[in-house]
């Protein structure tokens, strides 16, 4: 599985955390940056990752700013990006099962780091149940 990885100077540490932990899980990462904890603005980051989701060159996005909104809020501006803010299992789980999120977005600094994991692991593991959810999904892009 291909994941494109980015945040911004308050998800770095986060970032390099996750991209060892998925990396040891077999994970192929294309990392975006920002790659250090200088300031950095989230959007130049949040746009070439939901980029590389959209246009197939990745299966998902793995997006991380201080309190995930603004990043969230960025790549959710992408055609056919579904970009969901998550900070525990359940949100991660419903997700990927409810809305067939194709992005996933920490809140670093309010999310502990096993936290986080966790939420990798459900959210990149978890298929999307289709049924009566697949017919809400395809009304998000109909605007």
């Amino acid at each position: 599985m291909k994941i494109a990885i980015g945040a911004d100077h308050a998800g770095f540490e986060l970032k390099e955390r996750m991209k060892i932990y998925l990396e040891k899980k077999g994970f192929e990462l294309k990392d975006f940056g920002c790659y250090s904890d200088e300031r950095a603005d989230y959007p130049d980051y949040a746009h070439p990752v939901a980029k590389a989701v959209e246009n197939n060159e990745v299966d998902f996005g793995l997006l991380m700013c201080g309190s995930g909104n603004g990043i969230n809020m960025t790549a959710n501006k992408h055609k056919g990006i579904r970009s969901a803010l998550c900070w525990n299992t359940e949100i991660a789980l419903l997700a990927r099962l409810h809305n067939d999120a194709n992005v996933l977005t920490l809140p670093a600094r309010f999310i502990t780091e096993e936290e986080a994991l966790k939420c990798a692991d459900v959210f990149f593991s978890t298929t999307f149940e289709g049924g009566r959810h697949a017919d809400r999904v395809k009304k998000i892009s109909e605007c």
